[in-house]
């Protein structure tokens, strides 16, 4: 059982908290503790008088310490949820009085996203006394991971290639990948192993021309295929930006420097070095063979370049397709 898994089991079982101190790099794990709590510790009749849900931006640390000493009004507690709180990141430390003599019948969720409070400082010891849960940035080998787990809570499975291309199209916003798989259970029966075929026909990657395959036709100097590709990404640019196609590339060529320039190790201890699944592996043991460490550092080069001049730095008026088609003649060549 995970953190997450852990707090939840407990906010079940009516064992509350004074304070939720929820922050890290995974804003969906934020949302899904803060939401329970939002939908589940009051009833609908507590919640008029009982709940307030801020934003960081609109309250004061004063403001929000007198909401949480209010008494409840015709219930056991209160709620009071601070969403965005890294909002109040500059005068958070004033909340330590507080912090340091909770109210007992108040649950104060403290939803701080994208960054925490210093570990080093009174404020950081002493929310540790109650539910800290700090949120560590995910890898393509986590998020993998996540939703083989996601999906087989509702009887799913997934090939590793289906989740591959998710990751690649998606990222590592879980938000984002379980909005889509969402919408894949509400389509397909249970027991389905989700497949690259029942992405591209219900969410419209896809399996033949995406930034996964791109990096199989670089990594295999198919140049005809990845000429196919970025074509057909020029053809569709909404759905594949170019910051999302150099983000991929940039990950893929860093990969392969791990991969190339590491001696001694283990298949487990290359994977978890990349973050990525061991089942991919292979292809980077084939791409090693055709890259020397001295290109691939040469490619993450132009990659940032390319990135650059999609951005307009430097780079005049280029159109996307002509950015990508000198990327794939720097890589390829």
């Amino acid at each position: 059982m995970n953190e997450v898994e852990k707090i939840l089991a407990e906010l079940k079982k009516n064992n509350y908290s004074p304070i939720y101190y929820l922050s890290g790099e995974v804003p969906y794990f934020i949302d899904l503790i803060s939401n329970y709590i939002e939908e589940n510790v009051l009833s609908e009749e507590e919640k008029a008088f009982n709940q307030q849900v801020i934003y960081g931006k609109d309250i004061t640390i004063d403001s929000l310490i007198h909401y949480a000493r209010e008494y409840p009004m015709m219930a056991q507690r209160r709620v009071i949820i601070v969403k965005e709180a890294q909002e109040l990141s500059r005068t958070i430390a004033q909340l330590l009085p507080y912090v340091e003599n909770p109210s007992p019948t108040t649950l104060l969720v403290l939803c701080y996203k994208y960054g925490k409070i210093d570990g080093k400082t009174k404020l950081a010891k002493e929310l540790k006394k109650y539910v800290y849960f700090e949120g560590k940035k995910l890898y393509e080998n986590d998020t993998a991971k996540w939703i083989s787990s996601y999906l087989k809570e509702s009887g799913y499975t997934i090939t590793q290639i289906a989740s591959q291309l998710l990751i690649s199209f998606l990222g590592t916003d879980l938000s984002r990948i379980a909005n889509e798989l969402n919408k894949l259970k509400i389509i397909l029966a249970k027991g389905t192993e989700i497949t690259p075929a029942h992405i591209e026909q219900n969410i419209g990657i896809s399996k033949d021309f995406n930034v996964y395959e791109l990096q199989n036709a670089i990594g295999q100097k198919d140049i005809p295929k990845a000429i196919q590709i970025i074509k057909y990404f020029n053809e569709n640019q909404k759905d594949n930006p170019i910051a999302m196609i150099t983000e991929n590339l940039y990950r893929y060529f860093r990969n392969l420097f791990i991969y190339s320039s590491s001696t001694g190790k283990s298949d487990a201890e290359l994977a978890r070095e990349m973050g990525i699944n061991p089942y991919f592996l292979k292809d980077y043991r084939l791409a090693a063979a055709k890259y020397p460490l001295r290109k691939i550092s040469f490619c993450m080069e132009v990659i940032k370049e390319a990135d650059l001049k999609s951005k307009g730095v430097e780079s005049g008026s280029i159109s996307f397709y002509d950015i990508l088609k000198e990327l794939m003649v720097k890589i390829l060549n």
